[in-house]
């Protein structure tokens, strides 16, 4: 049967992407952003109570999905799933649309202002650089394609020993995996592209995968699933007090004890909490869980274009520019995802589906 409360979770997780991306276009603690509005944003308390936690339920997630996905098809089908859906949209899809995105990017961080040699490029060496800077968020299609690789090759491997008996996890034990996702988020962390964590990603990927996947560990998280809420919220506060301030995206502060502690317990708490209240289907969700990559995909260069045109062009107050970014983020992720589903070539190229997507 279909896992509605996993679709439900997902697109839920992906408009939390969207509500963070709307903070970190204007935020003032250290990373890449349009605007910063004054020296101290308490608003960017969002960035640090969403970034902990919201690429790694993604990461769970697809763990999960995949376990789902290879009960019932092969490892070849799996492969041939996830090279369409994953690898295609972050490689021939930057090649066809990353180039508009590379130039928002490129224009925020002022490099085509004078510089002469950027100018003096050949043509088709300036495509590419802005092509390559346009990679932006999917990142984690190039990086779950890798590891849905790895996976393939454990599916092929594995014979249900493991499977069957991480089927017996108590919420203790759940809670405890902590220590090991805390330990796999220390190693494997590039110094430049910090979004690419090959340690802490993977790892609860394969705890999706291995343990999550089971309904009876799922269930048992929804019986505890207040207590799991009231203690994200305790430690998402002692996080906040602790770190704010520090750049909440990266080395050591990304990776530290409260950070981690923090995500962990609202994974476990969102799976629980979406297990227990919205495993449901309606027309609203059905749609949402069909668009939800598109979304993804699509809101962030609709968002930063706006950004870029409010900094540049206009004198907007705070609350302005959050407001229009994040219509622009969600609005424009919807009616571009409905756009390109609909146009042949481009929907593979772009979003990974060969024809126009059923409601299911």
């Amino acid at each position: 049967m279909r896992k509605h409360y996993l679709d439900n979770l997902r697109w839920f997780t992906v408009l939390t992407v969207v509500l963070y991306h709307v903070f970190f276009m204007f935020n003032s603690i250290g990373s890449l952003s349009f605007k910063t509005f004054s020296e101290v944003q308490y608003q960017d308390s969002v960035i640090y109570l969403l970034y902990p936690w919201i690429m790694v339920i993604l990461f769970l997630i697809a763990g999960m999905s995949s376990r789902y996905y290879l009960e019932k098809h092969t490892v070849k089908g799996f492969i041939a799933s996830r090279t369409r859906k994953l690898l295609v949209p972050s490689t021939i899809g930057i090649l066809l649309f990353g180039w508009m995105q590379g130039y928002i990017s490129m224009a925020e961080a002022h490099a085509f202002d004078n510089d002469e040699g950027f100018a003096a490029l050949p043509g088709l060496i300036k495509f590419l650089i802005m092509d390559l800077s346009g990679t932006s968020i999917l990142w984690f299609s190039q990086l779950l394609w890798l590891i849905s690789l790895l996976c393939a090759l454990v599916a092929k491997l594995e014979k249900g020993k493991l499977y069957r008996f991480t089927a017996k996890t108590g919420i203790i034990a759940s809670v405890l995996l902590v220590i090991p996702v805390f330990a796999s988020a220390q190693i494997l962390n590039p110094p430049i592209l910090s979004v690419y964590r090959f340690g802490l990603y993977p790892f609860v990927f394969f705890l999706g995968y291995f343990v999550f996947a089971h309904d009876e560990v799922i269930d048992r998280l929804a019986k505890f699933r207040i207590p799991l809420l009231i203690t994200a919220a305790a430690l998402g506060a002692a996080y906040l007090v602790l770190h704010f301030g520090d750049d909440a995206m990266e080395m050591p502060v990304v990776a530290s004890i409260p950070a981690v502690a923090y995500c962990w317990a609202m994974c476990l708490a969102l799976l629980g909490s979406f297990r227990a209240w919205f495993d449901v289907k309606t027309p609203f969700t059905s749609y949402m869980t069909a668009r939800s990559f598109g979304i993804y995909t699509f809101h962030y260069f609709t968002m930063s274009a706006t950004a870029l045109l409010l900094t540049r062009h206009a004198g907007c107050p705070a609350f302005v520019c959050y407001l229009l970014c994040g219509a622009a983020g969600l609005i424009g992720g919807i009616l571009l995802t409905e756009l390109v589903s609909r146009i042949p070539f481009v929907r593979w190229c772009l979003l990974g589906i060969r024809k126009p997507r059923k409601e299911t």
